[in-house]
């Protein structure tokens, strides 16, 4: 099925599937294979150091002569020297989250590098569409990671009515049932993030796919609360402790426990004292699979959807 949009058309792709920057996640790699299978792949810089980001962009030329992007996480304390680095090698799409790119938008786009922020509200997405933002990622609190308070649903349709950019439905979308919502619901492109960690090309520990892949409806929670930037991963050791700290509103030493997990569980497959930042939608990862197959499952599987849909309203 061709789904040609506004998203595709101003991104240059094939189709309106963007993979989620996922810190120490989306490496080069699952970038460059989801942008060959016709979607925009995304590396997750995170608090990644200013010349490995370098070396992944690098791979991810070499690996791909599609357009990709790169994830930028504002509240990074080197941040200025990772958009500098972008800026430098001239990749196609940056997205960003934990904040407003405003800071750095006419310098991306002096170069042609297309921004598209995360906002988790409409007052947001609103300051981000007068600051030049080219689209918007409406990311509800179902997603893996750093989260907000409006679930998908209700969020993507209130920021399809405040702007007048393409908008890109993001957290709990695993199949071609969420992305044909998705669409119903105005957005003109999906981001996905947990079911390409089960990616083949994804790089992520293999313990951390296997516990993905056993994940139920209700293993995942939220921790951070008290530090004002919570994250949703799924429960183990390290997510229950945080709790703990939550209730007791110690965020300062939630910070400090937390620290450095998520690397711990990725790169080094500890799934009880790393962090497993994943969505919701984890429940609905059940097999590992190359990246050009699952893009091609979400297409057919839309396109069953929106086909029955149809059919059901014509009747």
């Amino acid at each position: 099925m061709a789904l040609h949009t506004r998203l595709t058309r101003l991104l240059g792709i094939e189709h309106p599937i963007i993979q989620g920057g996922m810190a120490w996640t989306a490496t080069w790699e699952l970038a460059a294979a989801v942008s060959n299978a016709g979607g925009l792949g995304v590396i997750g810089a995170g608090q990644m150091p200013t010349d490995l980001l370098r070396e992944q962009i690098r791979g991810a030329k070499l690996a791909t002569d599609k357009p990709f992007g790169v994830n930028l996480m504002l509240l990074t304390p080197h941040i200025d020297e990772l958009v500098q680095m972008v800026l430098d090698e001239g990749v196609a799409v940056v997205t960003t989250g934990a904040g407003n790119p405003g800071k750095y938008m006419q310098a991306l786009q002096d170069k042609g590098i297309k921004v598209l922020p995360i906002a988790p509200s409409t007052a947001l997405a609103r300051r981000l569409e007068q600051g030049g933002a080219d689209a918007i990622i409406g990311e509800g609190m179902e997603a893996g990671g750093h989260i907000g308070e409006l679930t998908t649903m209700v969020l993507v349709p209130q920021l399809v009515d405040a702007v007048s950019l393409p908008v890109i439905a993001a957290g709990g979308i695993a199949d071609g049932r969420g992305m044909a919502a998705s669409f119903a619901l105005g957005a003109e492109g999906v981001q996905l993030g947990t079911r390409f960690m089960c990616a083949t090309e994804c790089t992520i520990h293999p313990d951390v796919k296997a516990r993905l892949i056993k994940a139920k409806d209700r293993d995942t929670l939220i921790t951070g609360y008290s530090t004002g930037h919570p994250v949703r991963a799924l429960k183990n050791k390290l997510a229950k402790e945080l709790v703990e700290l939550d209730k007791a509103n110690k965020p300062q030493e939630l910070e400090a426990l937390g620290a450095g997990r998520l690397a711990l569980a990725m790169r080094h497959g500890d799934c009880e004292n790393g962090s497993l930042m994943a969505g919701q939608c984890a429940a609905m990862v059940d097999r590992i699979q190359p990246a050009a197959e699952i893009i091609a499952e979400l297409l057919a599987e839309a396109e069953t959807v929106m086909l029955s849909m149809a059919t059901r309203v014509a009747q």
